[in-house]
């Protein structure tokens, strides 16, 4: 644990990732493979799973360390109640859709407790019923309509007057029986099955392109090898190779937030999150026989907005006013990829790339949308029929009137910030950085991004993306460059640490 005591974490780190996880070689020659998995995430991991099972030569190709992405810094809620949303796709899709979503969501749960129990393991794993919940008028009868889609749904569903918190709310919706566990506990059994198999996975190994040769996809490494396969599937959060798709127009990325606390209040069970600003999500998980509450939200525009440490000191008022805080344990932020229309995108990348998959935009329910992901490629690459497979996919008509305004709404944003990052004043000099200070700054006439460390060294950057040219924000709670446009992010030594670019800053001696 990185405190002891009710003082915020100086640095951000991962409940999760306390386990240790197998670790891997590097890619240091060409290789041949049946299907070869950019990404090793849940969709990654869950999907080389499924295709080893049925024989195939598969390799996984991870940037970092794999389960160390997205899937690490989850709240990792397993449930098909994902906010506010089934009245929307009944309005925008009709019934049958609506109800589609759900069942993928719900099957992907289904498969989860299953493999749980099949192979008996131990990732605290337990059913809670979820709730979301609204504290003003207008939410509240949002709520109710929700309510009413449930109902024509066939979900399990009731309506609520009040949640067990010191909250006051006007009105909460529940889905019975859903889930909550440990993922990498969960999707370690998982990488040491697909690995027993015979299962390969590359570490440290970055895909910066795909070649075809006579509809051969050849995936190259930024140290120049080549992954020669039948199919790609790239599970990588943002799509590493976009060269037609378009996928930087049609997302956009938000990053959010977790604090893990011991509380003074005993919790009361079930997993909860308001629909309303600003959101809240709660849930808990045991650690040595206590519960570890974990408390989200802030969500706000990647590289936007205010010094992301008052999101942090925002949840921690929260926190000690709804349960008090007995010891403040781990915090970390995530950043997540939402469609214009919000259902996934999970298929072939474009019509005219069949053999290349991506699965990407899960809208912040990773969990089950990235399980549904693994299994719906696994059948397309098994040639399986499969009912979602219309529903998600990423060359599907975008018809419902939302989408277009969400498209202008967030590329005329690009654009302002494309402009403004140019014309911006930076008063500050590197030079009067504390340590452990970072700042956008003017250094020999240009703007550049300084960072002192806790050493006092100085590592300077120039923040224009590498991605379109945006200039990045320097982001102190976890000491990143932020680009504000479509969510690449950098390590203060300009390290890409997020898509869609996968170009480093250039480094300024």
């Amino acid at each position: 644990m990185t405190a002891s005591s009710h003082s915020m974490p100086q640095f951000p780190e991962s409940y999760w990732q306390e386990i240790s996880l197998p670790s891997s070689d590097t890619l240091t020659k060409d290789i041949s493979v049946d299907v070869a998995i950019v990404g090793g995430g849940i969709t990654g991991i869950t999907a080389g799973y499924l295709l080893k099972k049925e024989g195939l030569n598969v390799a996984i190709l991870e940037a970092g360390k794999v389960l160390n992405g997205t899937t690490g810094h989850t709240t990792a809620k397993v449930t098909a109640q994902h906010g506010l949303i089934y009245d929307e796709l009944i309005a925008h899709f009709g019934e049958e859709k609506a109800k589609l979503y759900y069942q993928s969501a719900d099957n992907s749960l289904r498969f989860i407790k299953n493999l749980i129990q099949e192979k008996n393991i131990d990732c605290d794993f337990s059913e809670e019923d979820a709730y979301i919940y609204a504290t003003t008028d207008e939410y509240a009868n949002k709520i109710k309509k929700e309510a009413e889609a449930y109902k024509n749904l066939g979900i399990n569903g009731e309506l609520h007057t009040s949640i067990p918190f010191d909250i006051s709310i006007k009105q909460a919706l529940s889905m019975k029986r859903q889930a909550q566990f440990h993922p990498l506990k969960y999707l370690k059994q998982l990488a040491l099955d697909f690995i027993e198999a015979g299962g390969l996975i590359y570490e440290g190994t970055t895909a910066t392109d795909i070649e075809e040769e006579n509809d051969i996809p050849k995936i190259i490494t930024r140290d120049g090898y080549k992954v020669t396969c039948k199919q790609v599937i790239i599970s990588s959060h943002f799509p590493f190779f976009d060269k037609e798709g378009m996928y930087f127009a049609r997302m956009y990325p938000e990053r959010s937030y977790v604090i893990a606390v011991k509380a003074e209040k005993e919790y009361p069970g079930g997993m909860y999150v308001s629909v309303d600003s600003p959101i809240r999500s709660l849930r808990y998980t045991p650690v040595n026989g206590e519960p570890l509450i974990l408390i989200g939200g802030e969500n706000h525009q990647t590289g936007q907005g205010p010094d992301t440490l008052t999101h942090y000191q925002e949840l921690e008022a929260f926190t000690e006013k709804t349960l008090g805080i007995k010891e403040y344990a781990y915090r970390w932020s995530t950043q997540d990829l939402i469609t214009l229309d919000k259902l996934p995108f999970i298929g072939p990348i474009t019509a005219q790339k069949p053999n290349i998959l991506v699965a990407t935009g899960y809208r912040k329910w990773g969990m089950t949308n990235g399980t549904t992901a693994a299994m719906l490629l696994a059948d397309t690459i098994l040639e399986k029929d499969n009912p979602y497979q219309d529903l998600f996919s990423p060359t599907r008509p975008n018809k419902a009137d939302p989408t277009i305004k969400k498209f202008i709404s967030i590329n005329a944003d690009v654009a302002g910030h494309l402009l403004k990052g140019k014309l911006q004043y930076l008063p500050k000099d590197p030079s009067h950085l504390q340590n452990d200070e970072g700042a956008a700054v003017m250094f020999n006439g240009e703007r550049a991004g300084a960072y002192r460390d806790q050493d006092g060294k100085l590592h300077i950057v120039d923040t224009t993306c590498t991605h379109l040219g945006c200039e990045c924000e320097w982001n102190h709670g976890d000491r990143t460059w932020d680009c504000p446009c479509h969510g690449s992010r950098y390590s203060y030594d300009g390290e890409v640490v997020e898509g869609p670019t996968n170009k480093p800053l250039r480094r300024i001696e």
